[in-house]
């Protein structure tokens, strides 16, 4: 167990890594370091990139991580922040974390200065695929190219629910890119028809997705989406100096 722990560890530290410099890392004989990783990949927990002939977590991994977010204070710290944000856009905000390759979110909180608060399928606990959601973009755009790859490997990785939204790995690196030079992620349509949504990633002390913030929006509604943009990487900002 132990040795098993050893590899994903120096994994999550260095990123995609040969089998040979991992057994080095951690100390292992090669036979030995190739069988830890054969059992780890059929679980999910790492990917191996043939192209790159270099292994990486996978996406098993990256929901174990992100579980602890569920859990984390980090969670009573934004709420405040996500309904402060939603009074003072005047619409439906979320605080949603990666799972997978799929966004499951922990917060949601309506206006309280409208009566007529959308019903929206971004429940608490719902899970909606990363990347056609702004809140799984906004966190996928801050991962390493490698580990988005070894993420986004998945047969289901680019299943949507309206037909829009990147069908490929590089369509979704191309969308990331766009939007990261907005200073954040923008859907229209892609997870529910007469919808938009704008988002913004957490970060960590290190720089890595933590959760992401966003804002739903109806469609026949006119609003500013570059303001709205610029109050959720507000709120994403605040919540990660708070955690």
């Amino acid at each position: 167990m132990s040795q098993t722990l050893a590899l994903l560890r120096s994994l999550a530290e260095r990123g995609p890594s040969t089998a040979a410099s991992l057994a080095s890392t951690v100390g292992l004989p090669r036979s030995t370091a190739y069988h830890l990783l054969a059992v780890l990949s059929e679980e999910g927990f790492v990917v191996h990139l043939p192209a790159a002939r270099r292994w990486a977590l996978g996406p098993m991994a990256f929901s174990v991580g992100q579980a602890f977010l569920r859990y984390d204070p980090r969670e009573a710290l934004a709420r405040p922040l996500i309904m402060a944000l939603a009074d003072d856009v005047g619409h439906t905000a979320h605080l949603g974390v990666l799972h997978g390759v799929e966004v499951v979110y922990l917060i949601k909180e309506s206006s309280r200065h409208r009566k007529d608060s959308p019903t929206l399928i971004t429940g608490i606990g719902v899970h909606l695929p990363a990347a056609t959601t702004a809140s799984g973009r906004a966190m996928l755009a801050h991962l390493p190219s490698d580990q988005l790859r070894a993420l986004m490997s998945t047969p289901d990785a680019f299943i949507g629910r309206t037909g829009r939204g990147p069908r490929s790995l590089s369509t979704l690196r191309r969308t990331l890119s766009a939007e990261q030079a907005h200073g954040y992620a923008h859907e229209v349509g892609e997870v529910l028809e007469g919808y938009a949504s704008v988002a913004a990633a957490v970060l960590d002390r290190a720089g890595r997705p933590a959760a992401s913030v966003s804002v739903t929006y109806r469609l026949d509604e006119r609003v500013d989406v570059a303001e709205i943009g610029r109050a959720v990487a507000r709120a994403a900002e605040a919540i990660s100096l708070r955690g």
